[in-house]
């Protein structure tokens, strides 16, 4: 589904072995051209580290005062990049955290290691979590308790998070049960959503610190010798937060800007009429317009790359074809969510994945019906769209 997919459908590698490929690094160099690793390009996008990555809870140093570590994500995603960046305060040097991955023995394991063997035992500062999906905020409650610092994140993300993981109840709420129902699932398969219950959020996450520093769009933040200006964008969560060094020229991406694979993008059943992928392709506008093009992109998951303009440009043009070929779909016929599968997505939707499409053909069938190029007509419940 690349182009169009769901990050939690497809796996990100540049090559089918390439994630089981974690050969050592060489000695760190003063730059990142000087790393010894085989550059690789890949439709239009530049690697300059190639397919090399960091073991669970092993340290790699980019480049002065900015370092990587991956942990350990179930499922086809298989991993989470983690950044590690020399910070300073009043009690020192030390090291804060961009992104903490999900909250499970396998990854705080790593991060153990990762303290007392990559890290040498250094002083962490801080916590920056970039949006307030369980991979990136999973563990920062557990990290702040441990180390006795707070947490830097946006605040909507913050409150979502906070929200989320109160929010366990035997079963699903009727507005979640009858978006399914809208969507077009049957009635055995609305039975097993019920069945499973509410709440698999708060089972990923530690309890979120009741406190945080709000990251705002446009501040700038000094973390070490480094000044990050906070960009955020939305439509994959309502303000996810990247850090852009301008004079560095580094852009933490989180799930924003993706490789090569794209960001969930869907209507959420707290947002039930909301036009996500309006919002999503409005942010990838944004990026556009505010990035030279020449910056590294660290992304959550992946590989760090260069050429974010072709990246950004394929990432619009894949929506834009998507909803070009539905809406002619739409022409010949009334379709529900569930009827879009095979026109949106370049491979079977199995039960393993069928929520995460069925809110991604939601987002863009509201997209039109926003937009004006299709209307649903409801009946027994069921959204049937046409064009």
């Amino acid at each position: 589904m690349e182009g169009l997919a769901p990050d939690a459908l497809v796996p990100d590698a540049l090559t089918p072995d390439a994630l089981a490929t974690r050969a050592g690094p060489p000695a760190y160099d003063a730059s990142l051209a000087d790393h010894g690793l085989e550059a690789k390009e890949f439709r239009g996008l530049t690697y300059p580290l190639g397919d090399h990555a960091p073991g669970y809870g092993e340290y790699f140093a980019i480049a002065p005062g900015l370092g990587w570590t991956r942990l350990p994500v179930p499922g086809p995603l298989d991993h989470i990049n983690i950044w590690l960046l020399d910070d300073c305060d009043e009690q020192g040097d030390g090291v804060a955290i961009v992104d903490t991955g999900l909250y499970m023995p396998e990854s705080t394991d790593a991060w153990k290691s990762l303290f007392a063997s990559g890290l040498q035992g250094r002083r962490i500062t801080r916590v920056f979590v970039t949006h307030f999906h369980p991979d990136h905020v999973g563990a920062a409650g557990w990290l702040c308790r441990r180390f006795g610092i707070g947490l830097w994140m946006n605040r909507t993300e913050w409150l979502m998070a906070r929200m989320l993981t109160s929010d366990v109840r035997a079963e699903p709420p009727a507005e979640a049960l009858d978006q399914m129902r809208m969507a077009g699932w049957d009635d055995a398969r609305i039975e097993q959503m019920r069945q499973k219950g509410w709440g698999n959020f708060a089972r990923m996450v530690s309890e979120v610190p009741v406190s945080h520093t709000r990251l705002d769009d446009g501040a700038d933040v000094a973390i070490g010798a480094r000044t990050w200006t906070v960009m955020t964008g939305g439509g994959h969560t309502p303000e996810h937060a990247c850090l852009v060094d301008r004079e560095g020229q580094v852009v933490i991406a989180g799930d924003q800007i993706l490789p090569r694979i794209t960001s969930n993008v869907s209507v959420m059943t707290s947002e039930p009429h909301a036009d996500p992928l309006r919002e999503w392709l409005d942010s990838i506008a944004k990026f556009r317009a505010a990035l030279s093009g020449d910056e590294l992109i660290l992304p959550a998951h992946g590989f760090p790359f260069t050429g974010v303009h072709a990246r950004l440009d394929a990432l619009r043009d894949g929506h834009i074809d998507r909803l070009n070929v539905l809406e002619d779909a739409l022409k010949q016929r009334a379709m529900r969510a569930v009827d879009t599968f095979s026109i949106l997505f370049a491979r079977e939707v199995d039960d393993t994945v069928y929520g995460i499409a069925t809110g991604e053909a939601m987002a863009h069938l509201r997209y039109l019906e926003c937009a004006g190029r299709a209307t649903c007509t409801v009946r027994d419940g069921v959204g049937w769209y046409s064009a």
